[in-house]
């Protein structure tokens, strides 16, 4: 029954673009982050229909259902969405080069982390399923230690509302996202736990709160700290 949870998907986040975009603020502090927050679950919606077809989908004679589109949804989605968390740290203030070198080093950790997830799921000896997976989480533990420590002193130093509103949504993304290696873990690409339509479902409801609930939380917070600067 994954094709349901695939439609599910390309409904939800098509609708979801959709809303973000028409509820988004349109002010010129905020209307980049609301079009970067439109444009996610646009992609995501494209993914969950290419795997509604079955295109990109790897069944191999051994080993887990591999969902190629998925992994590509991800190298692009969540760039994005580490982008919008570094220029609210650096919102008004920053200097080209600085923004500069913290989006690279970001989304470089970043698309290794999907990368190497990838690698994992595709690995069918189990030691080196393991080595990719350990790799991808450490890449992850780097992308991590940027939003955590430099990302956060400067978004600090910006004024407390725009702290605060940087610290609010990285909590939230990070919660979120730290359940995706959880379920890789337990589900068919690693301890088997749960099957591929469990798997599926999960990941489809964490799609859902990392791209589309966290696309008006986030913007939630920083229009309400726009205003009360301006006012």
């Amino acid at each position: 029954m994954q094709w349901i949870a695939f439609l599910i998907g390309f409904t939800i986040m098509s609708l979801g673009s959709l809303a973000i975009y028409a509820k988004g603020s349109k002010a010129p502090g905020a209307l980049p982050h609301t079009l970067m927050h439109a444009a996610v679950p646009f992609i995501a919606a494209t993914a969950y229909l290419a795997m509604l077809f079955g295109i990109g989908t790897l069944f191999p004679l051994e080993g887990p259902v591999v969902y190629l589109a998925r992994y590509a949804d991800w190298s692009v989605t969540t760039p994005i969405l580490l982008a919008g968390l570094v220029l609210t740290a650096f919102h008004d203030r920053g200097r080209a080069g600085e923004v500069g070198g913290y989006l690279t080093a970001i989304i470089v950790l970043d698309v290794l982390m999907i990368v190497t997830g990838l690698i994992s799921s595709l690995a069918l000896v189990p030691v080196l399923k393991w080595v990719w997976y350990l790799w991808s989480c450490a890449a992850f533990a780097g992308v991590l230690y940027l939003l955590w420590v430099p990302l956060r002193a400067v978004a600090v130093e910006r004024g407390e509302a725009i702290g605060a509103v940087y610290v609010r949504n990285v909590v939230f993304l990070t919660v979120i996202w730290f359940l995706y290696p959880i379920v890789f873990l337990v589900g068919p690409e690693g301890l088997r736990i749960i099957g591929d339509p469990a798997s599926v479902w999960a990941i489809l409801i964490m799609d859902v709160v990392a791209k589309v609930v966290y696309a008006f939380y986030a913007s939630g917070n920083l229009d309400r700290a726009l205003r009360d600067r301006r006012a």
